[in-house]
């Protein structure tokens, strides 16, 4: 075999090697495949309209969803609160997906436990699970929090977490004063942003229930689920800072999911702390960077007479403006001219470059705020965002997104679409190709079998490293991915000019 100790070969090469291509030619004789001529027709065919019309015509299949389920968007809020501890009542198996999603896309460890519930708890309930976890939880990793949420099995055979965590208490799991949140997460309804708003609202219920509000001059800000989380916060609070602005910012995961090499280990870092969790209470308004992550914990802010906003992922001219706007408005301090500048130097380089982004055409996916903002600023570019697809999107998102074409010349033939999946996306692009698709690492698929370039703009992000280290919110961020954009363009017209004589006629290094 070609791989030893002396040259260990990485997967990629590897399963090039003869051995390797003998052992798949031989295991596709053994399963009776068919032919490579049959599968390239039939390839061909699911490009074609008639094929899109049946896949779209589709209702009780999802084929590879751009989502996840609710646990992991409860994993990821918790991970911004002080020394909390993410406790999923569940198997094992599916907290390890939600760790390795997390981890995989920060290039960090991801923790959080389980309960560990298996077939003898699916039958007889998972309080002995409860008990015993939260009791090992609390002794070994020490923290200040346990934020339990569920996954299916506990779901679907209805466990209590109130009266569970309340009996764990009685029986010395935990102490009767240790903060111990909880969230119903059930994994086969909604995504991972439900997942977020239901733990989220479930860990202010535990600071706030019974408490008044005392009106004082800071907001709370909810950056929602976020794969740039830890760029978009950290340019969040400068932007903040430069504004002179009281803020808390629910759920702060920069530097969970950033953590430095200096020889210490750190299992919690950074995060929100209890006590300004506690006090958040007060403040005179909550804003929403991303509507679709906050409906339950907005309309909870409300109830304590809190002022609330909701906006679609901050990202362009006119959302930066808005959401500044807002933040002057409620907290009467002005915009400073250093961000001034710094909006007219994201115009100033959209015009630089508008010859190259106007008229592009683009197909969208992820997360309903994302795929709204991201359309935005593709308008503000002169480009088209012509298919746009979020399979966690609803009707209200579609109209949402069809008013926002209709508010510029350039959104003309682009539609929105709400609860549907890759393959549906595959055959947008195999019927109506666009020029560059924007989406997360699992677009690369569609990205050699349509040839439409794609751009990582949305989590999870596996096949790239550290592109959450830097923003995508505000001025700062536009920037950054306008740069993004016009790097991938650049590229693709670099490769469809590389032939001497034939298409290298683009004289775009002439001294």
């Amino acid at each position: 075999m070609p791989q030893n100790v002396d040259k260990i070969l990485d997967h990629a090469p590897l399963f090039r090697e003869p051995e390797y291509k003998q052992m798949l030619a031989e295991k596709a004789k053994l399963e009776n495949m068919p032919s490579a001529e049959t599968v390239t027709q039939i390839a061909d065919w699911t490009k074609s309209w008639e094929y899109r019309e049946k896949n779209f015509a589709r209702e009780s299949l999802s084929v590879n969803p751009a989502k996840a389920c609710q646990p992991l968007g409860a994993v990821f809020v918790s991970s911004g609160f002080e020394r909390t501890m993410s406790f999923v009542h569940g198997s094992q198996g599916c907290v390890a997906y939600y760790r390795s999603h997390l981890s995989r896309h920060f290039k960090e460890p991801s923790s959080a436990v389980s309960s560990s519930m298996t077939e003898d708890a699916a039958v007889f309930g998972g309080l002995n699970n409860m008990v015993d976890g939260l009791a090992n939880t609390y002794k070994l990793y020490d923290p200040k929090m346990i934020a339990v949420s569920t996954t299916c099995m506990a779901e679907v055979i209805g466990d209590d977490l109130h009266s569970f965590i309340n009996t764990a208490k009685l029986k010395g799991s935990v102490p009767e004063s240790f903060d111990v949140p909880f969230a119903h997460t059930p994994a086969f309804v909604g995504s991972h942003v439900t997942g977020y708003d239901n733990m989220l609202k479930g860990i202010l219920e535990h600071f706030w229930k019974g408490q008044t509000c005392t009106p004082n001059i800071s907001i709370n800000i909810i950056p929602g689920f976020d794969g740039f989380a830890v760029g978009n916060n950290r340019e969040l609070k400068r932007v903040l800072g430069l504004m002179g602005v009281k803020y808390t910012i629910l759920s702060d995961v920069s530097d969970q999911f950033d953590t430095p090499s200096d020889g210490e280990f750190r299992m919690f870092d950074g995060g929100t702390s209890l006590e300004a969790a506690r006090e958040a209470v007060n403040a005179r308004a909550t804003l929403s960077l991303q509507e679709y992550c906050t409906p339950k914990t907005l309309e909870y802010a409300q109830s304590f007479g809190q002022d609330t906003a909701s906006f679609h992922y901050p990202l362009g001219v006119q959302a930066t403006d808005e959401l500044l706007q807002k933040i002057s408005e409620l907290t009467g301090r002005p915009v400073p001219q250093e961000l001034e500048l710094e909006r007219g130097r994201l115009i100033d380089a959209m015009a630089d470059s508008q010859s190259w982004l106007h008229g592009k055409t683009y197909a969208i996916y992820g997360d309903p705020d994302f795929v709204y903002g991201m359309a935005r600023f593709i308008l503000e570019t002169g480009g088209e965002p012509k298919h746009c697809l979020a399979t966690n999107g609803s009707k209200a998102w579609e109209a949402q997104m069809q008013e926002l074409f209709a508010s510029s010349p350039f959104g003309a033939g682009c539609k929105a679409w709400g609860g549907r999946d890759l393959w549906h996306m595959r055959s947008l692009l195999a019927t109506e190709a666009v020029d560059l698709l924007i989406g997360n690492s699992y677009g690369k698929y569609l990205e050699r079998d349509t040839d439409t370039p794609l751009i990582r703009l949305m989590f999870p992000i596996f096949d790239r490293h550290h592109h959450h280290r830097f923003p995508v919110w505000g001025y700062q961020g536009g920037l950054r991915v306008l740069v993004t954009l016009l790097d991938k363009i650049f590229d693709k017209l670099d490769a469809d000019t590389i032939e001497p004589g034939v298409t290298d006629y683009s004289f775009d290094l002439t001294r």
